[in-house]
């Protein structure tokens, strides 16, 4: 698949792919973090204007993650979130495909982290599933490698010839070691 992103955003299109926002990390005091796994466990929501048809066409890309069950080693990180717009060029039959880019994730702590990853998508069993990996650039959790798996429903068959894919809500992972 051809992915073309404005602001060089990554397309997490498990989303049908899925992609990224930018943001500056919270200024603090410094604090020695814990070394200790963070896993969170929630849901991604992924609009797409135009629905994404049968012919491949530049398609705005709206996410909205949720991360609501994170167990951190140090008990602090309780939540997360993240949310991006960005432009691929898409079709039913052509979903797939690489992407890199920034995922900024804002924690329940207040502060962010940014990971700098790469990832691609496969269909499973009826579902899209996006793999994002790299490390923590910037902010909390910096020089730490991260995992994120993303899971969407396959679009309908019945929605691509008439008002196209329009919307997917699915399962992420995010593993942070």
């Amino acid at each position: 698949m051809s992915v073309m992103r404005s602001r060089a955003r990554p397309a997490v299109l498990a989303t049908v792919v899925t992609a990224l926002c930018t943001g500056a990390p919270a200024a603090g005091p410094a604090r020695a973090e814990s070394l200790a796994v963070l896993q969170c466990q929630g849901t991604e929501s992924v609009a797409y204007s135009p629905g994404i048809t049968f012919p491949p066409r530049d398609v705005d890309v709206t996410t909205d993650g949720r991360l609501g069950s994170c167990v951190d080693g140090a008990g602090e990180v309780m939540s997360g979130a993240y949310g991006e717009r960005f432009t691929l060029h898409a079709g039913c039959n052509d979903l797939l495909g690489g992407f890199q880019g920034p995922r900024t994730f804002t924690w329940s702590t207040g502060d962010t982290g940014v990971v700098e990853a790469a990832g691609s998508s496969t269909a499973i069993a009826g579902q899209v599933v996006t793999t994002f990996t790299g490390t923590v650039v910037q902010g909390r959790f910096r020089g730490r490698p991260a995992t994120q798996v993303i899971v969407l429903p396959q679009p309908g068959l019945l929605r691509c010839p008439s008002t196209g894919v329009t919307d997917a809500t699915g399962t992420t992972t995010l593993t942070l070691v």
